[in-house]
């Protein structure tokens, strides 16, 4: 069986502006997990779980999706030898999975997680 996609963003230039967006043409409550970025929550538990934030160091933004895996520098790893390119390495976020970045070999951003849960 496959990696199953547990998680979406939509970063951008201007959070408040993306939050307020997302929120109105879907009916998404945002709630604020750290400053410029919030989850979105549908209030149903069809889908996946998504945030909408700040794009990091002002960059113009980017939708990106999150496989899980069982470790994140494995997967890492395997995603280099198969000619992708590591953008972040693993990083545990407080509270939260463990994450980590990549560019496939035509340059998406795609992210791996470990579900907080998992550990």
């Amino acid at each position: 069986m496959g990696n199953p996609v547990t998680h979406f963003e939509v970063v951008g230039k201007d959070a408040s502006r993306l939050q307020q967006f997302y929120a109105e043409a879907f009916g998404w409550e945002m709630k604020q997990q750290i400053p410029g970025y919030a989850m979105a929550h549908t209030g149903s538990k069809e889908g996946i779980a998504g945030g909408v934030g700040a794009a990091m160091n002002g960059g113009s933004g980017h939708v990106t999706f999150y496989v899980q895996v069982e470790d994140v520098s494995t997967a890492l790893r395997r995603v280099e030898e198969l000619g992708g390119k590591t953008v972040m390495p693993s990083t545990k976020i407080p509270g939260g999975p463990t994450i980590g970045l990549f560019h496939d070999p035509e340059g998406h951003l795609i992210g791996l997680a470990v579900p907080a849960s998992a550990r």
